[in-house]
């Protein structure tokens, strides 16, 4: 439970709802920036105006899990207009409060690090983000299904990377009869492949991996599909790009030549922003109720 502790959330999405919901149910209030024109209600809430005073209450900081940009940018679906935080806002904050957040940028990191604030990558804790992994993996497949006119059984199809989301997605798509191919950079990551009866190759091989590729997931945050290996692809193949901004496919050469390429980050909050709002609700929830009672190990993030 988190009685008697006060949230004030700043930005988000349709995640960020089920987030407050979360806590609200937990017996936590929160002050809401940036949702002025958000449809529902929760209870001991309030709607307030970004400033030092307003922060300098809360135990915590929540910020969507696209985190904060450099310029102090913070945007919510909720609102017309962007949030701007300066170093002044985090400096209002009790030394030793939370700043959750799904990523942090450098400015971010820093004015916590001045500032004596907990900062907490979300999306950097394997508990939200294997989860996480699961609506990423059925949001790309839905993608695929809308955009490509084969079956996914039996089609020839490449994930690039074997990370958290890497691995949901192969072992879905394995499962609907795909033929999966993993190309990964790792050796311990090829040998996992192999270990789960998929065909393996060196991330140095890319080019051999998705020549014969119809549909390509790509999850490695870096230009792996580079103009020279699109060259060597067919031009009927579909990508499906799931990296975070600006993703790791070169989209103007794709364009230029006739290709099928789609950057879709983010798929937890358009596919399903319940499950995923949940998901981060119970991390944030867990670590806030440990803090009070000075509790180490990890609970169940569902209780």
């Amino acid at each position: 439970m988190l009685t008697g502790k006060h949230l004030v959330f700043v930005g988000g999405d349709a995640r960020q709802l089920e987030v407050i919901a979360q806590v609200i149910e937990n017996d936590a209030s929160a002050t809401l920036i940036g949702f002025s024109e958000m449809h529902r209600s929760f209870t001991d809430t309030v709607h307030g105006e970004l400033s030092e005073s307003v922060l300098g209450q809360a135990d915590a900081l929540v910020l969507p899990i696209a985190g904060m940009e450099n310029d102090g940018r913070v945007d919510t679906k909720f609102a017309p207009d962007p949030i701007y935080l300066t170093e002044d806002h985090f400096a209002s904050m009790r030394p030793g409060a939370f700043v959750f957040t799904g990523i942090a940028r450098p400015v971010l990191s820093e004015w916590c690090a001045a500032h004596s604030l907990q900062l907490v990558k979300l999306m950097e804790l394997d508990e939200v983000a294997i989860l996480n992994s699961i609506p990423t993996a059925e949001g790309a497949i839905a993608i695929a299904m809308e955009e490509t006119d084969i079956t996914l059984h039996g089609a020839k199809i490449v994930v690039l990377g074997f990370g958290r989301c890497g691995q949901t997605l192969a072992h879905k798509l394995r499962a609907m009869g795909s033929s999966v191919r993993v190309c990964a950079r790792y050796a311990s990551d090829l040998a996992r492949v192999k270990e789960l009866s998929l065909e393996s190759v060196p991330l140095k091989q890319i080019e051999d991996a998705v020549r014969d590729a119809e549909i390509v997931f790509n999850t490695i945050p870096a230009l792996v599909l580079s103009a020279a290996v699109l060259k060597e692809m067919s031009r009927d193949c579909v990508i499906i790009d799931i990296a975070s901004k600006p993703g790791g496919t070169d989209f103007r050469y794709a364009e230029r030549r006739g290709m099928k390429a789609l950057l879709a980050p983010s798929l937890p909050g358009l596919v399903a922003p319940k499950t995923a709002g949940r998901i981060i609700a119970g991390s944030l929830s867990r670590i806030l109720a440990e803090e009070s009672d000075g509790t180490q190990g990890e609970e169940d993030i569902w209780s």
